[in-house]
């Protein structure tokens, strides 16, 4: 499952999973709604905040595969069995996602005092390079077990 309402490596993704004769669904907002569903299968929820997550932990099942940035969301997937990658091609790991979780806090907290960082760097190619290798290494290890 995609959390696609920003996801940037939704062609790649379409692409890996054809090769590895997976079937990607992408879960977005009708905000988020396009003309071309073509090569893939969709699902758009309600536009409220948190919909595409709700939808997104409702429907995984353990040794399911996500693609989302959402820390908060991955938390939770993992502790379903799921395997979480970003778009940036960070596996997100059980023993790492409690430091994320803290840091998207300090963030917030800081925010909310007025005190904004810089937010992240921009998506590059790098980033959908990493992408790319660690999606395909896992579908891979899935083709395998099968």
């Amino acid at each position: 499952m995609v959390d696609a309402d920003s996801c940037p490596v939704k062609e790649e993704i379409v692409e890996i999973c054809k090769k590895y004769m997976a079937e990607a669904m992408f879960i977005a907002s009708y905000a988020h709604m396009k003309n071309d569903l073509s090569d893939s299968a969709w699902i758009f929820v309600d536009s409220s905040k948190e919909a595409v997550d709700l939808y997104i932990m409702n429907h995984v099942e353990a040794g399911d595969v996500v693609v989302t940035q959402d820390i908060g969301l991955a938390s939770t997937l993992l502790l379903k069995g799921v395997s979480v990658l970003s778009p940036r091609g960070i596996l997100f790991q059980e023993n790492e996602i409690q430091t994320a979780l803290n840091m998207r806090y300090i963030s917030a907290k800081a925010r909310r005092r007025g005190i904004y960082a810089k937010g992240p760097k921009p998506f590059n190619q790098e980033d959908r390079s990493r992408f790319i290798n660690q999606f395909s290494i896992i579908l891979s290890n899935f083709e395998g077990n099968n």
